[in-house]
C-alpha cells in the first residue's frame, strides 16, 4: 500500500513536501540539513520549480546558521514575500539588519558619486520598504527616520513626519541631523524640507525655523522670516521676532547679522521694525556678568598667590595678570589692579602688553564703553607712550568687541595703518582678529596682508593668524593659497605658525570640503604646516565625532616623528569630540600613560576642552595622576583641564572641587615647585572661578549648535604654548549662565520662577577663607618635685590661716563646669542645622547653571511667560498676561570704572592708570 501511494505522488511534490517540513526544523537540526544546502540551492535556481521562494527561505536558514550572512542575506531576498519581515526572530532581526546595511552603503555610494551607475536590487528595496511599514504599524517613527537619513531618502523623512506626531519628530530630525548626517549636501537637503515642514504646521516654529536659516547660510530668508512676524501686528509676533534676533546674534557669523541687517527695511518703515530688531547688534549689556560681589569673588586667592610668587619673574607675573583677568571677565571690576598698582608696574615688555590686554577681558561685552575706558591707553597723536601698553590697549579693544566689532573695525584699521611699530602693529592684527572674526572682509584681509608682507616676525605672526579669523569659515581659496605660498616663502619660523593656525580657521566648520587640504598640510616636510593640517582636521569636523577624523588624529598622534604635531593631534580629540564627552576619557586613556610627555600634554588638554564645566569624574579621575606627572609642562596642562571640568561645580555636585583648589594653594605656595606648573595652577584657580563664577565654558550654544566664538577662542588659547598673549583668548569661550526675561520694550521686568531643587545643589562655592598664620603654642612647663613640695607647704600655711582652698578650688571647677555646659550647648544649637527646602524661588536676571535648566518652572498663573517654548536660559522675550497692570523693572546698575572723563585725564595720574613707564 505504501509502495502504491509512494509512486502516486511525482518526485516534485515529495521536494516541496520536504521543504515543508524542513522549513520550521532548520533552527534545530540546520547541522545535518547543511550537508544536503547544495541540493537546496538546486531547486532555487531551477526556474521551473514552483517553490523557489521556500527552498530559498530553507537555504537562507542554513547560510545563516553557518555565519555566511553574505550568501543567507542574497536567498532570504530571493525568498519574496515568504521571507516575513515582521517575524520578530532572531534570524528575521538579523537578515533585516544586513539588508538595511546593505541598502544603506549602496544609497550613500549613489547619492555622493552621481558618476556611479550603481543599481540596487528590487527586492533589497522591497524588503527595506516593509520594515519602513512595519516601523510606521509599531508607532517607531524616530527609528523609520533614523534609517532614512543614514540611506539619504529624505521622501521617508517627509513620509514619517505626516505620519507621526509631527512637532516632537521635526525636533528629533533638527538635533540628529546637525549631529549625526556627515554629508553636507544632505544634511542642507534635511534642513530645507524642514523649514517646509515647520511652514506648515498648525503653530509654526519660527525660532526652529530661524535656526535652519542659519546652517543654510541664508541671511535673505532669516531677514524675510524677521520681517514677516513684524509686520503681522500682534505682540506675540512681535516677541518672537525679538527672540529670534537675540538667537541669531547668539548663533550666526557677523557675516550672517550684517547681510540680515541691511536686509531690513529702513528705521522710518514702521514704528517696530529696524530698532529694535537690531537688538541684535546692541551691546552685550543684557548679558554682561554683573559687577563682582564680595560674597561671590573672593580675590583673596589671587591675592594669596600674588604673596606667594615672586612678581619680578614675568611668567609668575603674566600668569596673576591672566588668573585675574578671567576671574573678573564681563566683571568690570578692576578691584585688584587699583590695589596692586605697585605689583602692576613691574609689568615689562610683553608682560605689560597682556596686563593692558586684560582689560579688555575685564570689560568684555561692553561695548558702548570700550573705547572711552581705553582711551588713556590707546596711541594718540602727538603723545610717545609704552608702545607695549598702547599695543595691548589695541588688543584689548578687540576683545572687549570679540565677534560684535562693527563699532570699532574702522578704528583698528586705521591704528593699523597709521603705525610702523611692529610692537603696535601687533596688537592692532590681535585686536581686529578678535573684534573682525567671521566677517569675512577682504578689505581687512588685504591690510593684514599688507603686515605679512613686511616680514616682520612679531607683526606677520599675529597677521597670519588674524586673517585667519577674519576669513574665518570661509573656505576661501585665494586666502589659503596665498597665505600657504607665503608660509613656504619666509623664513620665520612664528609667520609660518601664525599662518598654519590662520588657514585652519578658514575651513571652520567644513567638514569633508577640508579633507584635500589635509591631505596637502599634513604630508607638507614642514612640521609647523603638519601642525596646522591637524588643527585644519579640528575646526573643519568639530563636535561632529567623525571617526574618519578620529581615526587620522590617532594616527599621526603616534606616528608623526615632531612631538609638537603628536601633542596637537591628542589635543585635536578634545574639539571633535565636546558633544560626547563621555567618550573621551576611554579613547585617551593609553594616550595619557604614554611614554611621550607632549602626548600626555595633549591628553590632559583634550580631557579639559571635551569635558568643560560637565564635572566629569572618569575625565578627573584620568587627570589626577598627571597632576603629580614628572614633566612640569604635563602637570601645568593637568592644572589648566581640572579647572575647565570643574568650573562652575560646587562640593554638592561634584566632591573634588575642594581637593582641587586646594591642590592650586598648595602649588602656588611651595618655593620648589617648577615655574611652569605654577603657571598652570594660577591660571586655573582663573578658570574656575571666571567671570566672577557665573560663567561657563561651552562649546555649544545654548540652542545646541556650534558656539563658534568658544570653539575659535579655545583653539587659539591652546597656543599659548608657544605665544603666552594668546592666552585671553579663552575669554571668548566663557558663556554667561543666566536667565534674563525681557519685556515688549526691550526693559528687565521683576518677575519669580522655581527651580525644583535644593538650594544647596547649585549654590557658588564657599568663600575662601584668607591665609591664616599658625600661632605657636606654649609647652607644657615641666613640674619638679621641689616644686610641688613648695605648694604643699604654701598650702598648709594658708590652712592655717583660716582660708578654706578647698572652698575656692569647688568654686573655680564649678564656674568652668558651668561654662563648658554653655558651649556645649551653643554647639548643640549650631549643630541642628535648619531643614533645606527642596526648591528654590529665583528672580529674574539669577544665575542658573545648565545642569539647572531642567528643574525650572514657571508658575502656573505666572504674569510672564517665555515666548519660546522650552526653558534653555539665556535671554527670553516674556509675555506679559497682565498688560493692563503697572510694570515693576529692574534698572541695570553701571558698570565699575568703565567712565573715564576729560578732567580725570587732565589731571595727574589716578590711582585707575596703569604706573607704565618706557
Amino acid at each position: 500500500m505504501v509502495g502504491l501511494t509512494s509512486a502516486g505522488i511525482s518526485e516534485e511534490e515529495l521536494k516541496i513536501y520536504a521543504l515543508q517540513k524542513l522549513n520550521p526544523l532548520v533552527d534545530q537540526f540546520w547541522t545535518e540539513i547543511s550537508d544536503a544546502v547544495s541540493k537546496i540551492e538546486i531547486l532555487y535556481e531551477d526556474e521551473y520549480f514552483p517553490q523557489r521562494q521556500l527552498s530559498a527561505l530553507v537555504a537562507s536558514k542554513v547560510y545563516y546558521h553557518l555565519g555566511e550572512f553574505d550568501d543567507s542575506l542574497s536567498f532570504a531576498l530571493g525568498a519574496g514575500e515568504l521571507f516575513d519581515a515582521s517575524c520578530k526572530s532572531e534570524y528575521v532581526e538579523t537578515i533585516i539588519s544586513k539588508c538595511i546595511d546593505k541598502y544603506i552603503s549602496l544609497r550613500v555610494k549613489k547619492y555622493e558619486d552621481h558618476t556611479s551607475d550603481v543599481q540596487i536590487d528590487p527586492r533589497l528595496q522591497d524588503v527595506v520598504e516593509r520594515m519602513f511599514q512595519r516601523c510606521y504599524d509599531d508607532g517607531e517613527f524616530e527609528q523609520a527616520i533614523g534609517i532614512a537619513l543614514e540611506a539619504r531618502r529624505s521622501d521617508i523623512i517627509e513620509q514619517a513626519i505626516s505620519r507621526g506626531p509631527a512637532p516632537e519628530l521635526l525636533a528629533y530630525v533638527l538635533e540628529v541631523s546637525m549631529t549625526l548626517v556627515l554629508n553636507l549636501d544632505f544634511r542642507n537637503e534635511v534642513l530645507r524640507l524642514l523649514v517646509k515642514l515647520y511652514q506648515n504646521l498648525e503653530n509654526p516654529d519660527y525660532v526652529s525655523i530661524s535656526q535652519c536659516f542659519v546652517h543654510l547660510n541664508n541671511p535673505i530668508e532669516a531677514a524675510n522670516l524677521l520681517k514677516d512676524l513684524v509686520t503681522k501686528g500682534d505682540e506675540y509676533y512681535l516677541l518672537m521676532a525679538y527672540q529670534i534676533a537675540f538667537d541669531l546674534e547668539d548663533n550666526a557669523t557677523q557675516e550672517f547679522l550684517q547681510k540680515v541687517v541691511s536686509d531690513l527695511p529702513a528705521a522710518n518703515t514702521s514704528i517696530h521694525e529696524k530698532p529694535d530688531i537690531e537688538a541684535m547688534e546692541t551691546d552685550d549689556q543684557e548679558y554682561s556678568i554683573s559687577p563682582t560681589d564680595e560674597k561671590y569673588v573672593k580675590i583673596r586667592r589671587i591675592l594669596s598667590g600674588e604673596d606667594a610668587l615672586e612678581s619680578r619673574n614675568s611668567v609668575y607675573h603674566s600668569a596673576v595678570t591672566f588668573a585675574n583677568a578671567f576671574m573678573h571677565a564681563g566683571t568690570t571690576s578692576d578691584e585688584f589692579l587699583r590695589q596692586n598698582l605697585e605689583w602692576l608696574s613691574r609689568a615689562t615688555n610683553w608682560s605689560k602688553f597682556s596686563a593692558t590686554a586684560a582689560l579688555g577681558v575685564i570689560h568684555k561685552g561692553h561695548l558702548s564703553q570700550g573705547l572711552s575706558l581705553l582711551h588713556p591707553y590707546l596711541p594718540q597723536d602727538g603723545v610717545s607712550g609704552s608702545s607695549y601698553s598702547e599695543g595691548g590697549s589695541l588688543f584689548a579693544l578687540g576683545l572687549i568687541h570679540a565677534n560684535h566689532g562693527a563699532g570699532v573695525l574702522d578704528y583698528l584699521r586705521n591704528a593699523l595703518k597709521n603705525t610702523p611699530t611692529e610692537v603696535l602693529q601687533h596688537g592692532a592684527c590681535l585686536g581686529l582678529a578678535a573684534a573682525g572674526m567671521a566677517t569675512g572682509d577682504n578689505g581687512i584681509y588685504e591690510e593684514l596682508k599688507v603686515i605679512l608682507f613686511s616680514d616682520s616676525a612679531v607683526a606677520g605672526e599675529a597677521a597670519g593668524l588674524a586673517m585667519g579669523l577674519v576669513m574665518l569659515g570661509t573656505a576661501s581659496k585665494k586666502a589659503i593659497d596665498e597665505m600657504l605660498q607665503y608660509a613656504h616663502d619666509t623664513q620665520h619660523e612664528k609667520i609660518i605658525r601664525g599662518l598654519a593656525i590662520g588657514i585652519s580657521l578658514i575651513m571652520y566648520g567644513k567638514e569633508e570640503a577640508a579633507d584635500v587640504l589635509v591631505e596637502l598640510l599634513t604630508l607638507d616636510k614642514d612640521p609647523i604646516l603638519r601642525y596646522g593640517g591637524i588643527y585644519t582636521v579640528a575646526m573643519a569636523y568639530c563636535g561632529t565625532g567623525n571617526n574618519k577624523a578620529i581615526r587620522r588624529l590617532l594616527h599621526v598622534a603616534v606616528s608623526d616623528v615632531n612631538d609638537d604635531v603628536r601633542r596637537a593631534a591628542v589635543t585635536a580629540l578634545g574639539f571633535i569630540l565636546f558633544r560626547t564627552p563621555k567618550q573621551v576619557p576611554r579613547i585617551v586613556q593609553l594616550l595619557s600613560e604614554s611614554y611621550n610627555s607632549n602626548v600626555r600634554y595633549g591628553a590632559t588638554l583634550a580631557l579639559g576642552i571635551s569635558c568643560a564645566g560637565t564635572g566629569l569624574m572618569e575625565a578627573i579621575e584620568l587627570l589626577e595622576p598627571m597632576t603629580k606627572d614628572p614633566v612640569d609642562y604635563v602637570r601645568q596642562g593637568a592644572f589648566i583641564s581640572l579647572a575647565m571640568i570643574l568650573i562652575q561645580q560646587n562640593d554638592s555636585i561634584n566632591p573634588k572641587v575642594s581637593p582641587t583648589r586646594k591642590l592650586y594653594e598648595k602649588i602656588i605656595n611651595d618655593k620648589h615647585e617648577d615655574a611652569m606648573a605654577k603657571f598652570g595652577a594660577v591660571l586655573g584657580q582663573g578658570i574656575i572661578d571666571a567671570g566672577g563664577r557665573n560663567v561657563t565654558i561651552s562649546l555649544q550654544s545654548k540652542s545646541g549648535h556650534l558656539n563658534m566664538p568658544a570653539i575659535v577662542g579655545t583653539a587659539v588659547f591652546t597656543q599659548f604654548w608657544y605665544w603666552f598673549p594668546l592666552t585671553h583668548f579663552l575669554s571668548l569661550a566663557f558663556t554667561p549662565t543666566a536667565i534674563i526675561g525681557l519685556n515688549k520694550d526691550l526693559k528687565i521686568p521683576k518677575f519669580e520662577f522655581k527651580s525644583n531643587a535644593k538650594p544647596s545643589l547649585f549654590a557658588y562655592p564657599a568663600t575662601t577663607k584668607p591665609p591664616t598664620t599658625s600661632v605657636v603654642e606654649k609647652v607644657a612647663t615641666a613640674v619638679l618635685s621641689t616644686t610641688a613640695k613648695a605648694k604643699a607647704r604654701a598650702k598648709k600655711s594658708e590652712k592655717d590661716k583660716g582660708i578654706d582652698v578647698d572652698a575656692m578650688d569647688m568654686d573655680e571647677k564649678r564656674e568652668i563646669a558651668e561654662n563648658i555646659k554653655k558651649e556645649e550647648e551653643k554647639e548643640d544649637k549650631k549643630g541642628k542645622k535648619k531643614k533645606e527646602e527642596s526648591f528654590e524661588i529665583l528672580e529674574n536676571m539669577a544665575r542658573v547653571l545648565p545642569e539647572q535648566l531642567q528643574y525650572i518652572t514657571f508658575k502656573d498663573k505666572s504674569r510672564y511667560v517665555p515666548v519660546k517654548q522650552g526653558i534653555v536660559g539665556g535671554i527670553l522675550m516674556m509675555i506679559d498676561n497682565s498688560p493692563d497692570e503697572p510694570e515693576e523693572l529692574i534698572l541695570p546698575s553701571a558698570p565699575v570704572a568703565t567712565e573715564v572723563s576729560e578732567e580725570e585725564e587732565a589731571s595727574p595720574p589716578e590711582p585707575f592708570e596703569y604706573p607704565f613707564d618706557e
